[in-house]
């Protein structure tokens, strides 16, 4: 697995990841556990959705 997620991205995931645990503990909703799926590429750097798309925010050096 190459990197597609950039640095950038990354930032924006874990903030979108976290907003939906919290919403999630806060409203006592299940769908908090959505907020998991933004940490995980976040973390690990690659979104699997990007590759059929052809897209990737990672810079040259990253890759």
């Amino acid at each position: 697995m190459k990197c597609n997620v950039g640095k950038v991205d990354r930032v924006i995931r874990v903030v979108i990841g976290l907003a939906f645990l919290l919403g999630g503990l806060y409203f006592g909703s299940w769908w908090g556990a959505i907020g998991l799926v933004p940490l995980l590429t976040a973390a690990i750097g690659w979104c699997p959705l990007y590759l059929p798309l052809g897209l990737s925010t990672c810079s040259i050096e990253n890759k």
